[in-house]
């Protein structure tokens, strides 16, 4: 047998192969286990492991999933009472497994947990998707305003304006319907700050997350209820005999009056959900928009995802040019001003000892009561900040390797020690440190995907709401690394040429 057939018939080795052999795995291996889960089903996998694993997103908060400082930081929320009550149904333990509210949906269909079950509403594009079992609440979507705006009234009124909601909702279906711009968000708390700073004009949620948190922030009123819904509990299409167990299990709570004793504990419970115990609240019809069907990525899709690019990079170049001329500055007063190195010192430890996602989240939301910053002035005022401090740094890398003889060779012709900083030194600093300032700029085009938690729609969100459209994320996910590359390649490209023209 040849060296080259032998090859052949064992797996590569190496760095290469190891690559190779990585990205199999994670091509096959979640294929392989609902093969495996399709095979012996989905309830008889659940009673041999003894647990049923339930996804959720703590963010959502209070009264779904929280944890309760009363109880040493334990899980609490109805869910949380639910999802104990069916699991004791079943015979087996339940396990939390903490999960992105948005991406609950394709993290059930590739088996990250068995059921899904965190105020997910029952819709045409997700009924689609996955089964859902026998509603657990019942709820309305609950328009909000501001005290003043009487404009605001219902959902024709809301054509043309910015109304915040969580994204991949059922008021998001509603808001794209009527004509509205909806602003998507992460969590519950954060539509109704932005509404009491005037960023948005409406919000639109469930009335039991309306009820929790705008009442925390003066000056908004609810207008109205613009639609019913109802939360189920979404199971993967392979699994029709857990669903049928999961239902059984919950009437049983219902006829008992377990589940309205559940709601009564987070004072949920009301005489809508009476309706629960009727098969009419089974079957209802969904009041959303008509069911919309799997599609390729088309043009519209392709103009949505280059205007995300345009955004990353528009944000990315304003947030480096404010990175650099802050650098120079913090790094030039370090040098020459003695008594601004404590300050300056302290500045970049804090802002490269701390998160950039946190430092976004305080500027934009928790200065929101002294400074209502817009969602793009925050961006480029957050990255810009935070890389700042990284800049001054190399800066100050840059000085340190110019020969000592070129201050003195400044201040022999008559210049002062900061004439010769920006005459001489400074030109051959910046040649050493063009290399970094690239690459920060090319981590910066990365960076800037952690805005879209303070509502901007850049490229990395553009592509996680075209993969919900699509009902796939490969397609979506590639032609956002296609373009993150076109932005970052010519860049270091261009780099490599200044550095050659520089040094000549």
């Amino acid at each position: 047998m040849t060296p080259r057939a032998r090859d052949s018939l064992h797996p590569p080795t190496g760095a290469p192969g190891t690559l190779i052999l990585l990205l199999l795995s994670a091509l096959f291996l979640p294929s392989a286990n609902g093969c495996k889960a399709g095979r012996s089903g989905a309830l008889a996998r659940v009673r041999e492991s003894g647990v049923l694993r339930w996804g959720a997103d703590e963010q959502g908060g209070e009264p779904f999933v929280f944890e309760d400082p009363s109880q040493g930081g334990k899980l609490a929320g109805f869910e949380v009472d639910i999802a104990d009550a069916l699991a004791g149904a079943l015979g087996v333990r339940p396990q939390f497994v903490q999960n992105d509210w948005s991406n609950l949906v394709p993290s059930l269909e590739r088996g990250t947990f068995d059921i899904a079950m965190n105020g997910l509403e029952v819709t045409p594009a997700r009924a689609d998707r996955v089964l859902f079992s026998r509603p657990y609440f019942l709820f309305s979507e609950r328009l909000v305003a501001r005290a003043g705006d009487a404009s605001v009234r219902d959902l024709p009124s809301l054509r043309g304006r910015r109304v915040g909601t969580l994204a991949s909702s059922q008021a998001w279906d509603l808001l794209l319907d009527s004509g509205a711009l909806p602003v998507p968000y992460e969590g519950v708390e954060e539509p109704f700050i932005d509404l009491a700073n005037r960023r948005t004009d409406a919000v639109l949620l469930d009335d039991i997350i309306v009820d929790r948190y705008a009442g925390r922030h003066a000056g908004l009123r609810a207008v109205a209820d613009v639609a019913d819904g109802r939360y189920a509990i979404a199971l993967r299409k392979d699994a029709p005999e857990l669903r049928a167990a999961v239902d059984g299990a919950l009437e049983r709570l219902i006829a008992s009056g377990q589940l309205r004793a559940i709601l009564r504990r987070y004072g949920l419970d009301s005489d809508r959900q009476a309706g629960l115990a009727t098969a009419a609240a089974i079957a209802a019809p969904v009041p959303a928009v008509a069911p919309a069907a799997a599609h390729a990525l088309d043009a519209h899709q392709l103009l949505l995802f280059l205007q995300g690019a345009a955004v990353t990079l528009l944000i990315s170049c304003a947030a480096m040019a404010l990175a650099i001329a802050l650098g120079l500055a913090l790094a030039a007063a370090r040098m020459l001003v003695p008594a601004a190195t404590g300050p300056v010192s302290a500045y970049i430890e804090v802002f490269r000892g701390t998160p950039v996602l946190l430092q976004l989240y305080l500027l934009y939301y928790g200065l929101a009561d002294v400074l209502a910053l817009d969602a793009w002035s925050a961006a480029i005022l957050g990255l810009g900040l935070n890389y700042a401090a990284y800049e001054a740094e190399i800066y100050r890398a840059g000085v340190a390797a110019v020969p000592a003889g070129q201050w003195e060779a400044g201040q022999s012709l008559g210049m002062t020690r900061g004439l010769a900083f920006r005459h001489v030194v400074l030109p051959q600093a910046l040649r050493v440190a063009l290399p970094g300032m690239t690459n920060d700029f090319i981590a910066m085009l990365k960076d800037s995907a952690l805005v879209s938690v303070i509502t901007v729609v850049e490229l990395t969100k553009r592509m996680t709401i075209t993969a919900v459209d699509l009902r796939g994320w490969l397609l979506p996910g590639l032609l956002c690394a296609a373009l993150y590359f076109a932005m970052s390649y010519p860049l270091s490209r261009l780099a490599r040429r200044l550095e050659r023209h520089l040094t000549r």
